[in-house]
This record gives C-alpha cells, sequence and structure tokens, in this order.
C-alpha cells in the first residue's frame, strides 16, 4: 500500500492494492514518518485510521488485505490500553492492594445465595444442654444484626476462586503486606509456605473457615492498629525454636471465632455495639494476640499447637469481653510507642523458614468432648 502525502496539510491519498499484493514493510524508510513522534492514543484521531478502515477512494471490501484487517483490530482497542504502561485498565489490576471494606464489599454484592444455603446460624442444642441455655445463656442477637451474622457465615462456607481478581488481589496484598514485597507472586508456589500455609495452594488449608479465615488476614493487615501485631506475630512464627505455620494458625483462630459466633457467645457484644463483623474481627485478633502472648512467655513449640488452641479456644469463649479489652488496651499502648509484642525475645539464632517436617495440630484435630461441639458452620 503506498501513500503519499503533502506538506504541510498532511493530506493522504490511498491508493487501490489488491488482495495479497501489500508491499513489504521497510524498517529503515516506513511509510508512516510523519506520525513518528504522535503518541499512539492521538493517532485514532488522525485521517490515517479512516484512509485504513474506511470504503474511501474507489477502496472496496474486497480488496482489503489482510495486513489492513489486522491493524483495523489492533486499532479496536486502543482506548483499553494503557499508553504508559501498556497494560489493560482495570480496577483489577493485579498489583493493586485492597482494603478490608472493599473486600467486603465485594462478598456483600455478589450471589452467595447457595452458600447461605448450608449455613447453621446458632448451634442446635436438645435435652438439657438446650434449657441450660435458655436459662443462664447469652442474650438472643437482635434481629436487626441477623442478615450481617448470616454474611460472616456464608463468607465462611465459600472456598478460594483463583479465576475471581479480587480473591487474587486479596492474597497478593496479605503476601506483600506480610513480606514487605511489593511486587506481585504467582497464586500458587512455594512462597506460600513460608507464610505458613501447609503447601503451594493456599485454598487447600481453609477447612472449617472457608474464605472468612483470608478475610481475617487481609483485615489483620490492612489496619493500620493491628498491621504491626501481624508482622511481630509473624516474626515469632519465624523464630528458629518456637516457629509456627502462622497462616494455618491464623485459620485455626478464624475457626474458634465462628464457633463463638454460632455459640452466641459474641451476642452480648455484637448487640452492644449493634455491628457484627467489627466485633468478629476485633474477636479474632483479640485471640490472635492471647495465643501469640502465651506462644512467646510460656516458651510453646511446635508441639503443643493443638493443647495451647484447645486452652485458648475455651477462654476465648467464656470471656470474649476480657479478651477484646485486652486487645484495645495493647493497640492503644502500641500506638504510643509503648507496647511491642515480642518485647525483649531473645532469639538464640536466626529466622528460619517453616520445615515441612512439622507437624501441627489444629483445633479441628483434637477431639471435642462439648456435648454442644459440632464444628459444621
Amino acid at each position: 500500500m503506498n501513500f503519499t502525502y503533502a506538506e504541510p496539510r498532511h493530506l493522504f491519498k490511498v491508493e487501490r492494492v489488491s488482495a495479497g499484493n501489500s508491499p513489504p514493510y521497510d524498517k529503515e524508510n516506513h511509510v508512516l514518518p510523519t506520525f513518528k513522534g504522535i503518541p499512539i492514543s492521538e493517532l485514532k484521531n488522525h485521517s490515517i485510521l479512516w484512509a485504513l478502515t474506511a470504503e474511501a477512494n474507489g477502496w472496496e471490501p474486497g480488496v482489503v488485505s489482510t495486513e489492513v484487517l489486522r491493524a483495523q483490530e489492533e486499532w479496536e482497542t486502543v482506548d483499553s490500553i494503557q499508553p504508559e504502561t501498556g497494560s489493560r485498565a482495570s480496577s483489577d489490576q493485579p498489583g493493586q492492594l485492597i482494603s478490608f471494606s472493599e473486600a467486603l464489599q465485594h462478598f456483600q454484592t455478589v450471589d452467595l445465595s447457595s452458600f447461605k444455603k448450608r449455613i447453621q446460624p446458632t448451634v442446635r442444642r436438645t435435652g438439657l444442654a438446650a434449657l441450660r441455655h435458655l436459662l443462664f445463656g447469652p442474650p438472643k442477637l437482635h434481629q436487626g444484626l441477623h442478615e450481617e451474622r448470616d454474611l460472616v457465615l456464608t463468607i465462611a462456607q465459600c472456598g478460594l476462586d483463583s479465576q475471581d481478581p479480587v480473591h487474587g488481589r486479596i492474597l497478593q496484598t496479605i503476601y506483600k503486606k506480610l513480606t514487605g514485597s511489593k511486587f506481585d507472586c504467582a497464586l500458587h508456589g512455594d512462597h506460600w509456605e513460608d507464610l505458613g500455609f501447609q503447601g503451594a495452594n493456599p485454598a487447600t488449608d481453609l477447612r472449617g473457615a472457608g474464605f472468612l479465615a483470608l478475610l481475617h488476614l487481609l483485615y489483620l493487615v490492612m489496619d493500620s492498629k493491628t498491621l504491626l501485631m501481624a508482622q511481630e506475630i509473624f516474626q515469632l512464627s519465624r523464630h528458629h525454636i518456637q516457629q509456627f505455620p502462622f497462616c494455618l494458625m491464623s485459620v485455626n483462630i478464624t475457626r474458634i471465632a465462628i464457633q463463638a459466633l454460632r455459640e452466641e457467645c459474641l451476642t452480648r457484644e455484637c448487640n452492644r455495639q449493634q455491628k457484627v463483623i467489627p466485633v468478629v474481627n476485633s474477636f479474632y485478633a483479640a485471640t490472635f494476640l492471647r495465643l501469640a502472648h502465651v506462644w512467646r512467655t510460656q516458651q510453646k513449640t511446635i508441639s503443643d499447637s493443638g493443647f495451647v488452641l484447645k486452652d485458648l479456644e475455651a477462654l476465648a469463649k467464656k470471656n470474649p469481653r476480657r479478651l477484646l479489652k485486652t486487645l484495645e488496651i495493647y493497640l492503644a499502648r502500641v500506638s504510643k510507642g509503648q507496647a511491642s509484642l515480642l518485647g525483649t525475645l531473645k532469639c538464640y539464632g536466626p529466622q528460619t523458614p517453616h520445615s515441612k517436617d512439622l507437624t501441627f495440630t489444629g483445633v479441628c484435630d483434637l477431639s471435642l468432648h462439648s456435648s454442644e461441639g459440632a464444628w459444621p458452620i
């Protein structure tokens, strides 16, 4: 295809070209010299585009070359390409951190009806257990909070979908905030084991907690008040003697939070605050803080994990208000630079990655002796 142009008006004349006879592209003397310095986003407004695509000057559709058709398809995508980066513009771009509120909004807007059918909002009690709970148990959750409670339990039924860009952003955010990395990582790979998952695919470790486990981790690392706490617990988890799988431990604490909600241990606090999600989030953080304190001060190791979690669950359900108050005091002191979770923790060696030979016992691996203790959500 030969173009002739006259300066300074840059008027173009398109000569008719037969199909399959387009001249070869000359890299040294290409046919578009006057457009060399024009941004690609501006070329779409120039007459050259119309010369390539319009049926003008006797150019009939039947004689358009394959090169021209290919060029036309490329031009049609110009609007969706960012000139600066060459990547498609999207609110779900990889590399963009996601806040807890944005992630929660995603679950509030998608259809979760199939997952909601599976939930059991409260623990089913029979016989003396039901009578005792009726007479001496906590108050009923206010009717206006049922929908919010059900959303929490429904998210706990959802799995990780690697095809959902929001799910991917949540994982990437957790990884970057814990490791300090500024780069994306693969959604599957050994690097997840460094964060304390059991394998290369985080989805396999969400049993009993579902996607709520990842939302809790996201809350922990994206809330400015709890980020330092999260980083210090992560640091403790990599201690060469007291190491434990950080993310797997977090999943177990989410399970405790779910069960506490279902057993109505958090009802009084939810009614007081007229909220459910913030209470569950704070309860999760407070329980994790308590675990880290016990782990550090009592020199616990991975072999103690199952028993530590069992005792922690009993304490958390018995007096959740006490745990929440402890968290409140701790965070207030941290904000003033007066507290550190690790304190004077002595490291007798360098921090090490988690060994694949570690045996971790979670709350779901322990036998339950409570008459109320069914674990389905």
